[in-house]
């Protein structure tokens, strides 16, 4: 991805010599096309920028020093290859939100500084365009067709991405990895889990997010830092990890049988919720 002073965008190639002769009329998938460079340049625009930003470094020092503990928290073996996947949900329209356009560039350089190929990294987001979906692909970015409403269960160390995204999305993630083995290898970028519990009722937390609840004092969180100039985009962020250590302090009875979230008394549910038949 970085290429000398600056990041480039790799498209591929679909054909020599056809871009030296434009075609002779235009058409509603070229036009398609060129919105998808022009929406390229702009993402390739703000990760260069992002990456000058001081606050950029010091995200980049905590996620990397993450990464070279061997786990997303202690106590975990590493997998083999060392190699990390990533899930990003709930990014936005990136091609018309200038906030959205800023989260992907910070995804593209985390992915950078962990290593992690672009296309070991799942996106989705059901207000993803066809065109923003083909931008995307063509970044190397996995682009989801189902949504999965934050039910992934991860296998090996990964890297939720989850900017602004609704309480239950959170909720729903850590449901899926409800155990001691699996969310010791989970690591979240994204909403404050203590900045959630200041703005939601005590009874509404425990009753409608149980698992978001049951983590509160047990997860290791560290506040990602901001410039002024880019508050509205990473505002209560923060670094999360489950430590195994931490998870112990939970009751045994806590780990068996986990309900799968419903949500029955929940009027604003904040996420997009799967048609089901």
């Amino acid at each position: 991805m970085a290429c000398g002073e600056g990041w480039q965008v790799a498209r591929r190639r679909k054909g020599a010599g056809r871009r030296d002769r434009p075609p002779p009329r235009a058409r509603k998938e070229d036009a398609d096309a060129l919105s998808g460079t022009e929406s390229e340049r702009r993402i390739a625009e703000a990760v260069n920028e992002l990456r000058g930003e001081e606050f950029w470094h010091r995200w980049r020092e905590l996620i990397t020093r993450c990464k070279a503990s061997g786990e997303p928290s202690s106590g975990e073996p590493s997998d083999a290859d060392g190699a990390w996947d990533c899930v990003c949900y709930g990014l936005g329209s990136f091609s018309s939100c200038v906030s959205a356009r800023y989260q992907l560039a910070m995804l593209l350089l985390l992915l950078e500084a962990l290593r992690v190929p672009v296309e070991r990294c799942s996106v989705y987001d059901p207000v993803f365009t066809s065109a923003e979906c083909g931008t995307l692909r063509d970044l190397g970015f996995t682009v989801l067709t189902e949504n999965e409403e934050g039910k992934r269960a991860v296998s090996r160390p990964t890297l939720f991405y989850l900017m602004h995204c609704g309480k239950a999305l959170y909720n729903n993630l850590l449901w899926r990895n409800w155990s001691l083995q699996a969310l010791p290898k989970v690591m979240v970028i994204g909403n404050s889990f203590h900045g959630i519990q200041e703005r939601i009722l005590q009874r509404e937390l425990q009753r409608d997010y149980t698992y978001l609840d049951a983590v509160m004092g047990t997860c290791e969180e560290t506040a990602l830092p901001c410039s002024p100039r880019f508050s509205d985009v990473f505002n209560d962020t923060a670094l999360i990890r489950f430590p195994r250590q931490n998870l112990h302090k939970l009751p045994e009875s806590s780990w068996t049988f986990p309900v799968e979230p419903q949500y029955q008394h929940c009027q604003d549910l904040e996420i997009i919720r799967e048609e089901r038949n």
